[in-house]
């Protein structure tokens, strides 16, 4: 069924937060593995984690479809969902549908763990075994996020609506009275990207610091083995 209006869904700091959390999650996954990436990874870990504090806080007072309160995930939502598509005939959600919203807040936790996992090995803090931990977790966040994305792609073609264009335009198809009612919240995304900024500016010198320091110590340790051998 197609519905005849277009409506506000997603506000600005919802949609900033999800491809902020796309990117910095991918990038500190893709540099994971690398010494001579080891700050950029560090850097990316920290402004994932920052991301998901500001969603938990933005769950509790952000606009209409942004609130876990609007979730729908009583488990007898899920069973008639998952029915529903099943019979080719999918329920209609204005927000977030019963099985993306518990990979949603599966997503959120995984995220978060791998972030607060990350800080501990990072610090020092605990067993080498929270390395491993760090390493499972961050491979399982990656798992379930193919997953996810498997199911948007699947849920865009029964629903006959592209929701990534959704998630960066913040516009669905809807019912007039299903609109978000608050302002779309500009002045929020403005100081969440301000503070994404504020972190990378005030990081990347102590970065560029930390990587001049590894390769002096690099170049030392090799000059010490060249001395050695001669």
């Amino acid at each position: 069924m197609t519905l005849p209006h277009k409506i506000l869904v997603w506000d600005v700091p919802t949609r900033l937060f999800h491809w902020l959390l796309v990117a910095s999650f991918a990038g500190a996954f893709a540099t994971g593995e690398s010494e001579q990436w080891l700050h950029t990874h560090v850097l990316l870990g920290y402004t994932a984690g920052g991301l998901i504090g500001f969603r938990l806080v933005w769950g509790l007072i952000g606009t209409r479809y942004a609130r876990f309160s609007n979730l729908p995930l009583h488990p007898q939502a899920v069973l008639s969902y998952l029915r529903s598509l099943r019979s080719g005939s999918p329920e209609h959600h204005t927000g977030h549908n019963p099985a993306g919203s518990w990979s949603i807040l599966a997503i959120l936790t995984l995220v978060a763990a791998v972030a607060i996992s990350g800080w501990t090995v990072l610090a020092k803090v605990g067993p080498e075994w929270l390395k491993d931990v760090h390493e499972g977790l961050s491979n399982a966040a990656v798992a379930l996020i193919v997953v996810h994305v498997a199911a948007v792609i699947m849920s865009s073609l029964l629903h006959r609506e592209n929701l990534v264009r959704a998630m960066l335009t913040g516009f669905k198809q809807g019912a007039e009275h299903d609109a978000s009612a608050e302002s779309a919240s500009w002045l929020v995304g403005v100081l969440l990207l301000g503070a994404v900024a504020a972190l990378w500016a005030g990081w990347l010198p102590i970065s560029a610091d930390g990587a001049h320091q590894t390769a002096a110590d690099t170049a030392a340790q090799r000059h010490a083995i060249h001395g050695r051998q001669h």
